[in-house]
Order: C-alpha cells, then structure tokens, then sequence
C-alpha cells in the first residue's frame, strides 16, 4: 500500500462519514497534515481519475478510487487483525498506521491467510472507531463498562489473574 492508497482510504471512510464530497480540511485532520498537503495529493488523485474535485465543494471518489480504496481499507484491516489478534500488540492501531504503507499486496496476501479475514470486509470497518470490528481488543472501553454502537459492542472483563480481556461482539 503506498501514499496514494491512504488519502484514498481516508477519502473513502469520511466520504462514508460525510455522506458526501470530502473537504480538504476533512482530510488534513484526519490524516494529521497540512491542508496544503491534502489539496496536493487531491490533485494528482483527480489526475489519475481516483478523485474527482469541484472547488470549495471537496472531492469525491470516482468508481476506480471507490475500488482502490476499497482494496486499501482491507490491506488495513488485515495489518489491524494481524497485529492486534495474531501478535497482541497493545498500540496495534498505532503500528498498523506507520505497517500500512510499506505492507505490499503479496504479504498482505499472505497475513491474510493467517487471520481468517471475515468474507464481509472491508464492510467490518467502522470509521468512527478507527478499528475493524472482528478484533479481539479494544482500548477504550474501562473496566467494567460496555459500549455498544450498530456494528459492534465491547465488554471489558477481569479474569481471576487480573488481567484484562475485551470481548467484542460484531453485528452485522
């Protein structure tokens, strides 16, 4: 996954978000860069016909961006699943950011096999948390609580050795 495929991504997620064109201030925050940035990886998209651009409206993902985009967004996922359910790394959200754009489609292929990726992604992935909801763990939730949303609930539990497990139910 390269550059190009993470604006498309973000694109794709706030278009979702948005329910419309993306701003170029969308983008920036989301991404954590420059507007100046955003405008300028929004122009080669356009030049690549992944984006389409009308000023002061924002961008929108043409139906090849739609699908690069889509393509993206499941490379993330399984890099997410991989290193959250697979490995139990804590900061996996973190690691996966700074994985994605040097996972190419070969091992992304090939961590795939391991994870035993839902048929339903990249469709699992909820924007608004940042997370495909077929991991095993969640950060957010404190011990004790339960948080739920359309697509997933999260309880927090302590087991007798006093560690702490999260244990995600998905709907979808």
């Amino acid at each position: 996954m390269n550059t190009a495929d993470q604006y498309l991504k973000a694109i794709y997620l706030l278009q979702q978000s948005e329910n419309g064109p993306v701003s170029t201030g969308s983008l920036a925050d989301r991404l954590d860069i420059s507007p100046a940035s955003a405008n300028e990886m929004i122009g080669k998209l356009e030049s690549q016909d992944f984006v389409e651009h009308e000023k002061y409206k924002g961008a929108t993902l043409t139906q090849e961006g739609i699908i690069q985009a889509r393509e993206a967004l499941q490379t993330y996922c399984i890099i997410e699943r991989f290193l959250a359910n697979v490995l139990d790394v804590e900061e996996f959200q973190t690691e996966a950011k700074e994985l994605e754009p040097v996972i190419d489609e070969l091992v992304a292929e090939r961590l795939d096999t391991i994870i035993d990726r839902n048929p339903n992604c990249p469709d699992c992935f909820a924007a608004e948390a940042d997370a495909c909801c077929y991991l095993n763990v969640q950060s957010d939730p404190s011990e004790g609580t339960e948080q739920s949303a359309d697509w997933v609930r999260y309880k927090r539990h302590r087991n007798p050795m006093g560690f702490s497990t999260i244990i995600t139910i998905c709907h979808m």
